[in-house]
């Protein structure tokens, strides 16, 4: 046994059996929480759905897939999150939806995934936001021939390293949640009101209550050209990373969502609690949330 430990630890850092032991009392524990590990970045999601209380059947769909490699040489969190709110009224909306969650996912897989993380990893040909944009048109491209007239957001989240890119359609929306109570969306809705905000024409509260609140410009499935909203800015370096459709944000003001998520136990408590506020202030929609806990 002895021999193993000194081919496992070294022949200066050798378990010794000689040494007596003795049972750990409570007033000492306290020495032994100091971190004696590194622990790797590494995202914690959580997400949550409901078709709401005055939907028949859901027509949102989401996707999640975390991914840390930690090593000597690397130490690289993989995030891809995506959500996508199928257009009510618009035939086959719940098709459309899932369609553009599965042609993303598989795409930035393929693409960038697939080659990072095999056994010989190798740099992509494209750019992060090239990949992101490719997939959009990809989902877009898929709709329109396999659902004619059916249409969709889409809001979709990589975060690769230090880096996150953002590629969105629609009014599905994504925030930074900061710990010091800031809510900062990291997108702009396509939507005809969002548009009369920002020509100035009508005031925020004024979009709260406008009867065409829901109709959007643009959206995968609807019309050409067609063209997403895509950037990629530097990982906040705390807080959390916060998708959902607007079956949340529209009924849950931001303070609500940001008070929620800092006393919630876990990203998965945060967005069941923010789904049940949401079906609370009537349910009025289709209900998606996704929450990462960023590394910090």
């Amino acid at each position: 046994m002895k021999e193993f430990f000194q081919r496992l630890f070294g022949q200066n850092n050798v378990l010794s059996t000689e040494i007596p032991t003795r049972p750990i009392p409570p007033e000492e524990y306290h020495l032994g929480q100091e971190k004696s590990y590194q622990e790797p970045l590494q995202l914690v999601v959580g997400c949550a759905q409901s078709t709401g209380r005055q939907r028949e059947h859901n027509e949102d769909a989401l996707f999640t897939l975390s991914t840390t490699l930690s090593s000597e040489q690397n130490n690289l969190p993989f995030g891809l999150y995506l959500v996508a709110d199928g257009m009510g009224g618009h035939q086959y909306g719940e098709v459309a939806s899932e369609i553009a969650i599965r042609n993303m996912a598989s795409h930035v897989i393929e693409k960038l995934y697939i080659p990072l993380f095999n056994s010989s990893p190798s740099s992509p040909d494209e750019s992060l936001q090239e990949i992101m944009q490719m997939g959009v048109l990809g989902a877009h491209q898929a709709i329109t021939k396999q659902v004619p007239g059916g249409g969709t957001t889409l809001t979709s989240a990589l975060i690769l390293g230090d880096q996150l890119t953002i590629a969105h359609v629609g009014d599905s929306r994504a925030y930074h949640i900061g710990n010091n109570g800031t809510i900062d969306p990291l997108t702009r809705d396509h939507s005809l009101v969002s548009r009369l905000v920002e020509l100035g024409q009508i005031t925020t509260d004024e979009a709260a209550v406008h009867p065409q609140r829901n109709v959007l410009y643009r959206a995968l499935g609807q019309g050409e050209p067609f063209d997403p909203d895509i950037k990629t800015t530097p990982l906040p370096d705390s807080g959390y990373l916060f998708l959902c459709s607007d079956g949340l944000w529209g009924v849950v003001p931001d303070d609500q969502i940001h008070r929620t998520i800092m006393q919630a136990c876990s990203p998965e408590d945060a967005c069941q609690k923010l789904v049940e506020a949401a079906n609370l202030a009537g349910g009025p929609d289709n209900i998606t949330a996704i929450l990462v806990r960023l590394p910090s």
